[in-house]
């Protein structure tokens, strides 16, 4: 294999800084246009950007009103995306959310099937509330995350790029909720955990939701500039370091291949999904702060919302107390 010259691998980093540099620009005003309506959240916002920025899905998890929807909303105007909501319920079903097929009689007496397109037929779905409807409704989402087009009556339906599932979740504590699938989990990069905010955050709320004038988010970006930057994100070079550190930390988190004194924690592991949003995630993340190259900072920052979502402890480990992010956080300790 030929390898590039010197001038080409040149050429080519101060591409990407350009690019980094303009998209940078673009991202930093979608930012302070959510912050404009969501207070308090810094973390939660950063988050669900840098999720879009890198194509994918996430789970926000959180108490009810937190203003979990009101974030997805303002996202889809703040990015110029093409948006719906669905509101999951136990009587929800598959066609609800992806479409179906019709009977149709012309004025000649002749009948065809005409399919009616569905709410996941939007560049952002928003799925309010996911797991208070059944699996079976859970999974119709399971292709269209995936492979980004859905098959109904054996013929396949394109989705429209970019397209993105926002999904919010009560906790599974609460009554009428159902527990995602793991094939479904696994298809969200991020899960991204909603707290309630701080006392300065919920006087700022208090004060700009109860008046005569609410705020409304505005649009920053458009669907062309969104899917310039997913591309670069993909561009941005990455470390043997980070590369290493990414498989060290992964594979550390399952069974087979942890080490004896937490092997006996883990009930499942994350598998090779879970490495591939992690190299989307610490890139976008560096993008996001104005830097052309990630690092383990990157690792370390986003490893819980990554892996937490994607493995599971064993009934004897809850029992003595470990949680998920604390076995994380040693894994993460670990990495150096």
């Amino acid at each position: 294999m030929t390898q590039p010259s010197s001038e080409g691998a040149t050429d080519l980093d101060a591409a990407i800084v350009r690019g980094a540099e303009a998209i940078g620009g673009h991202v930093a005003a979608a930012r302070a246009a959510i912050g404009e309506v969501i207070f308090g959240q810094d973390k939660v916002v950063d988050q669900a950007l840098l999720t879009v920025l890198c194509g994918g899905h996430a789970l926000l998890v959180g108490v009810p009103g937190l203003a979990k929807t009101k974030l997805v909303e303002a996202m889809g105007t703040v990015l110029g995306l093409d948006a719906r909501r669905v509101q999951f319920t136990p009587d929800l079903m598959p066609s609800d959310i992806l479409g179906s097929e019709v009977l149709e009689e012309d004025a000649h007496g002749r009948r065809s099937f005409r399919f009616v397109s569905g709410p996941v037929f939007a560049q952002l779905l928003m799925a309010d509330e996911i797991n208070r409807a059944s699996p079976r409704t859970q999974s119709a989402l399971l292709q269209a995350m995936q492979e980004y087009h859905v098959t109904v009556a054996g013929v396949r339906h394109d989705l429209p790029r970019p397209f993105h599932v926002l999904a919010t979740q009560n906790p599974l504590e609460q009554e009428g909720t159902y527990p995602l699938p793991e094939a479904q989990l696994d298809r969200f990069l991020l899960q991204i955990d909603v707290d309630y905010p701080g006392r300065d955050a919920e006087r700022r709320i208090l004060l700009a939701t109860t008046g005569a004038d609410e705020v409304k988010a505005r649009q920053a970006l458009t669907s062309d500039d969104l899917m310039s930057a997913q591309r670069l994100v993909r561009r941005l070079p990455v470390g043997d370091s980070v590369v290493e550190a990414i498989l060290d930390l992964v594979r550390s988190a399952r069974p087979e291949t942890a080490e004896k004194s937490i092997s006996g924690k883990i009930a499942w592991g994350p598998g090779p999904r879970a490495s591939q949003s992690l190299m989307l995630a610490v890139r976008a993340r560096a993008l996001l702060d104005g830097r052309f190259a990630p690092s383990i900072d990157d690792i370390a920052a986003l490893a819980t919302p990554v892996l937490k979502h994607r493995m599971a402890l064993t009934f004897s480990a809850r029992s003595a107390g470990d949680t998920l992010e604390g076995l994380i956080a040693k894994l993460v300790e670990r990495l150096g």
